[in-house]
């Protein structure tokens, strides 16, 4: 398996960040091709503000059918739709997932 991850930064209006994400990009993100599991959430840290707004996380079979999937008209929509809402920043990673015991 391979998860996209990306780590929001906190937007200067949270409240315009979550209509939109909730109201149009996650909509976007579901439309990806060949993606296996999508999960999101806001973040929290004890005591302190956490080091990021919200994480979602795209799982995909592989690496190769995630770069397709981004590569699709589906992909390109919902990475342009980040200029909408995501202007404080974003950080995405791929993570090529081990089970435990796998060889690294």
């Amino acid at each position: 398996m391979h998860d996209v991850i990306v780590l929001y930064n906190h937007p200067e209006d949270p409240e315009a960040f979550d209509a939109h994400y909730t109201g149009t990009h996650i909509r976007l993100a579901e439309a990806l091709p060949d993606l296996v599991e999508f999960a999101w959430g806001k973040t929290t840290a004890e005591g302190e503000q956490a080091p990021y707004y919200l994480v979602a996380r795209m799982t995909y079979p592989d690496a190769e059918t995630a770069g397709e999937s981004f590569a699709s008209p589906a992909g390109v929509a919902s990475v342009e739709d980040l200029a909408n809402f995501a202007g404080a920043g974003v950080t995405v990673l791929h993570v090529p997932r081990l089970a435990a015991g796998e060889p690294k």
